[in-house]
């Protein structure tokens, strides 16, 4: 059955505290600074006065430094985190290169008072000189939620509406290369997703957890949002949020967003960041010839892309890589590949152009929906391929797509994910009631005219290629192009034998396609339960593993860095 909370127990040794009591009681009773960092998303006035609270039943006076009161100027804040010339551009920012010190003219002085501890909170906290250093975190899902909601927060403009432009490509790129460059020296990790219910994990064990994970299959927690074009296939085949709008794009493994429940359970569960592991372990996680060519960056991510039910995914294309680089600051750009897990009746997918494709009159098509809302026929210029189950279809950047109505995709692609540059979105209002963004011109000037007619039929819907195999088993690979970094293929299991396999020090990322699931067995003994539209990393340090069938015939979709 598919989990929706796999979790992992804390290393041997490892501190979980739950509740605020035994939180509050973890701090230090004496005069001491207390360093408490996170992002803009956490309620940082509820944290600071649940823990004085709590230390005060204790007996302990703790003062309170916030130093979101002690940020620049508004105005100069945004100076500095966005240039002049990149206001400009109504959909994106380069990402931002700078420290949490930014937000500061200084970051205010701090000195322990008499008796119990002076508590600074807030992003930058770890900035103020301390003794002791946690930090407050909730997944990046909650702040994302409550910035659409209207009641977000932007990194340094405390008290101002945010947007989700400057939180995804201002915020989290600030806020991530800070949390990591202090990710070796936390002395606890606070989980505030629940106020409620916090957990408190202390920083050795944090650590020491993550170190045993790098070297074993784990698989982070799954979430879905909502889009207008959602389908139902999650909510009713996963038992994924039944009470939602729809289930439209699956978090599987999206490094950047990506969490790991280290717990006992529902009430004993801290949900912390994959990205913690790559930047603690990245030779063990991703191999040290990935680690030279990405540094910390995870470069494979699984999603689900549900329109059973739902609606045509907008016409679009990613960034190619000059431009990714150029333009947007990201050092490697979005390919991606579409694995049909669920073909609906008479669904299709948009790839590459038609042989006789005009840009000129696409673009003019394209103009007048956006300004008009015309509506357009996309499919006179873009190819359409019937929705094949267990097709793998190639997107190199640059290449226009869509996964049609009554699908299911498993995307396999590049970890970049917030760069779809749409050309054309069915004239589709968001749940605002306002016309969705439509980044055309980043599209169009993205656009690769070469993938067109006979072409993408020939190199981007290839056939299954015979790799290797054994009695009762096979690996083939289903895609791989010379511009594409990674590469997909898939075992297929009759249900009689284990099929063997090797990171040969490159991590994989499998996914049950077909059939009951599969249990991964390493060499060293691991053993990990894959069940099906389950994914799950095999970290490249665990090297030789077998994949047991559950029950019968299976399929696991495979990923790897070539």
């Amino acid at each position: 059955m598919y989990r929706l909370d796999p979790r992992y127990a804390p290393a041997p040794g490892a501190v979980l505290t739950t509740g605020w009591p035994a939180v509050a009681a973890r701090l230090p009773r004496r005069p001491v600074v207390v360093a408490v960092d996170g992002p803009p998303s956490v309620d940082w006035r509820d944290v600071a006065g649940r823990l004085t609270r709590e230390l005060a039943a204790l007996g302990t006076e703790a003062r309170v430094l916030d130093v979101r009161e002690h940020y620049a100027d508004p105005a100069e804040v945004r100076r500095r985190t966005v240039a002049a010339g990149d206001e400009a551009d109504p959909y994106y920012y380069p990402l931002a290169r700078n420290g949490l010190g930014d937000l500061f003219d200084a970051p205010p002085g701090a000195e322990a008072p008499g008796g119990g501890p002076l508590l600074v909170v807030g992003p930058g906290a770890a900035l103020v000189e301390h003794d002791v250093l946690w930090y407050a975190d909730e997944p990046k899902r909650h702040a994302e939620a409550a910035v659409v909601a209207g009641t977000g927060e932007n990194l340094g403009l405390p008290g101002e509406r945010a947007d989700l432009r400057r939180l995804f490509y201002v915020d989290w790129p600030m806020l991530d290369r800070h949390r990591d460059a202090l990710a070796g020296r936390l002395d606890g990790w606070l989980d505030v997703q629940d106020l409620g219910r916090p957990a408190l994990l202390d920083g050795a064990g944090l650590r020491a957890t993550l170190a045993l994970l790098a070297r074993r299959p784990v698989r982070t927690r799954p979430f879905f949002n909502s889009t207008p074009w959602g389908g139902h296939w999650a909510q009713r085949e996963l038992g994924f949020n039944p009470g939602a709008r729809n289930t439209a794009l699956g978090y599987e493994l999206i490094a950047p967003e990506a969490g790991i429940l280290i717990g006992e359970g529902p009430g004993r569960q801290a949900e912390v960041p994959f990205q913690l592991m790559c930047v603690l372990h990245p030779d063990e996680v991703m191999g040290p010839e990935v680690r030279a060519a990405f540094g910390t960056s995870f470069p494979i991510r699984f999603d689900y892309l549900d329109t059973a039910g739902g609606g045509n995914l907008s016409v679009h294309c990613h960034p190619r890589e000059r431009y990714m680089r150029e333009r947007f600051g990201w050092p490697y750009t979005q390919h991606e590949t579409y694995y049909v897990t669920l073909a609906g009746e008479g669904g299709g997918v948009f790839l590459g152009l038609r042989q006789d494709a005009d840009v000129d009159s696409f673009r003019t098509e394209i103009e007048k929906a956006a300004s008009e809302g015309v509506p357009m026929r996309p499919e006179d210029h873009v190819r359409t391929f019937p929705a094949e189950r267990g097709q793998l279809y190639m997107i190199p950047a640059g290449t226009p797509h869509a996964s049609g109505a009554g699908n299911v995709v498993l995307e396999i692609s590049a970890t970049p994910y917030l760069y779809s540059l749409r050309f054309y979105d069915w004239l589709r209002l968001d749940a605002d009631g306002r016309p969705r963004p439509l980044p055309y011109e980043h599209g169009l000037a993205n656009l690769d005219t070469a993938r067109r007619g006979d072409a993408v039929a020939r190199d981007l819907v290839p056939r299954p290629r015979w790799l290797r195999g054994g009695a009762g088993w096979h690996e083939e690979v289903l895609g791989a192009l010379p511009e594409m970094f990674y590469e997909v293929r898939r075992y297929v299991l009759d249900g009689s034998a284990a099929a063997d396999g090797d990171t040969a020090g490159r991590f994989h990322v499998l996914n049950v396609v077909e059939g009951a699931g599969v249990t991964v067995e390493t060499e060293a003994g691991d053993r990990h339960e894959l069940a099906t539209a389950e994914t799950l990393t095999v970290p490249a340090a665990a090297g030789r593993y077998r994949l047991l069938p559950a029950d019968g015939p299976v399929m696991v979709v495979k990923a790897l860095v070539r």
